[in-house]
């Protein structure tokens, strides 16, 4: 990591207003999605990564990789954003800080974007992906999972597709502050990073005339058994702290082997920031320790 990191407070002050601009329902998802490319160098990167534009699954991706990489094991990564944001671009930084830590490439997915896209297309794409991946000669076994917010819940219901559809369980999954249910109304009215007109935008946006009751909409309404171990963080501050509260309340009851880190004073998706702020790091370390060990050579889990 850099050796210059911002004060807690500095940053906080520093990211407030930039996403009060950036996310705000009255600026059109593609002056959001302009706004948010073209600030994603200012978020810093770890040295010496390597980005290879790539397709996946029919769409755009980047394979990132940091040093080198083992060619039989690799994560997944679904981007977050509302569903109607973001992009490889925006997390290319956490990407490369995810191949150092598990020293494996990272497949940054650029999926289909609501509202011109909505639901199914987000989930159609993930699972397009991740099945040409095992095409590519990947065991299910030897793929991690990994998304954030919107990508989170992403990668959730791409693992219940996944299971229910084709009989695959990938390694892990690694959501950070994972948006299970769209459907959900923020109680209190925003954090430093999300704000409830924005979101509820973005939640409708990509439902379109969808089923609100559907798994691969929201996937926290799911049965959950059979699921790969399973990491999740939250801060105690953000919106969705306790949405994940409860995934990981009913992924346990589920069986399901869970990791939940709860931290104070960050903020929703900081590993984005993980450059700048030294907790962050940590929790990327963190999360890319889990991804790490779950994707050492081991037995085919059962998905029963």
């Amino acid at each position: 990591m850099p050796d210059v990191k911002l004060p807690l407070p500095v940053a906080r002050l520093v990211l407030h207003p930039m996403f009060r601009v950036i996310l705000n329902k009255r600026l059109p998802f593609a002056a959001q999605r302009a706004l948010m490319n073209l600030s994603a160098p200012a978020q810093g990167a770890p040295r010496g990564i390597h980005v290879e534009r790539v397709r996946l699954g029919g769409r755009p991706a980047e394979r990132v990789t940091l040093g080198p990489a083992t060619d039989t094991a690799t994560v997944l990564y679904l981007h977050g954003g509302g569903y109607t944001v973001g992009s490889p671009v925006t997390h290319r930084p956490l990407a490369g800080y995810l191949a150092r830590e598990t020293g494996c490439p990272i497949q940054v997915l650029d999926y289909r974007l609501a509202p011109e896209h909505p639901f199914p297309a987000a989930l159609d794409d993930a699972e397009a992906a991740f099945l040409e991946l095992v095409a590519f000669g990947y065991q299910p076994e030897r793929i991690a999972v990994a998304g954030d917010s919107a990508g989170g819940g992403l990668s959730l219901a791409l693992a219940l597709r996944l299971r229910d559809k084709h009989g695959m369980t990938p390694a892990a999954l690694g959501l950070i502050a994972p948006w299970g249910d769209p459907n959900e109304v923020p109680v209190r009215t925003r954090d430093l990073v999300i704000n409830k007109p924005w979101s509820r935008a973005c939640a409708a946006a990509y439902l379109g005339n969808g089923d609100g009751s559907d798994t691969g909409y929201a996937p926290m309404l799911g049965d959950l058994h059979g699921l790969p171990p399973t990491y999740v963080q939250a801060d105690r501050s953000e919106l969705l702290h306790e949405q994940c509260t409860r995934l990981v309340a009913k992924l346990r009851a589920a069986g399901v082997d869970t990791r939940f880190t709860e931290t104070d004073g960050l903020w929703h998706v900081s590993q984005l920031q993980a450059s700048l702020v030294a907790p962050a790091a940590a929790i990327t370390r963190e999360l890319g320790e889990f991804l790490r060990q779950a994707l050492r050579p081991a037995q085919t889990r059962s998905i029963g």
